[in-house]
């Protein structure tokens, strides 16, 4: 297994909206569409957006990337139509990006079906 790619999941009740957004506001490549999943590639890893009848979204993040300079990337993100989240007691800054104990800086935002997704720029 150490030595076997990861495929990533996320699910979606609305595929034109999650093709829309992991396309063209993330910039994901779309290498297939069928009737159970669209798939992205995603750097390199496998991201299959599962397409489902029923979805509850988790209260946890579920996908993220690391990023080079998180506040170049929210500000573009932003300029394509993210909302970062915001959570009471963080101190995120103007941006929405927190600080944890570590140094590492971390943002979050949701896909079109309120699944958690992350920025995190690491030292």
């Amino acid at each position: 297994m150490l030595k076997s790619k990861i495929i990533s999941f996320v699910a979606t009740q609305n595929p034109a909206s999650a093709l829309k957004f992991y396309e063209t506001t993330l910039g994901l490549t779309l290498v297939s569409d069928d009737p159970f999943a669209m798939v992205f590639d995603a750097n390199g890893t496998m991201l299959r957006v599962q397409k489902v009848h029923e979805l509850l979204p988790a209260k946890h993040t579920v996908l993220g990337w690391e990023v080079d300079d998180i506040c170049a990337k929210t500000r573009e993100l932003t300029k394509r139509g993210v909302r970062f989240e915001r959570y009471g007691g963080l101190g995120q800054d103007e941006m929405g990006v927190w600080t944890s104990p570590s140094g590492a800086k971390v943002a979050w935002f949701k896909d079109p079906d309120g699944n958690t997704l992350s920025l995190t720029q690491f030292h």
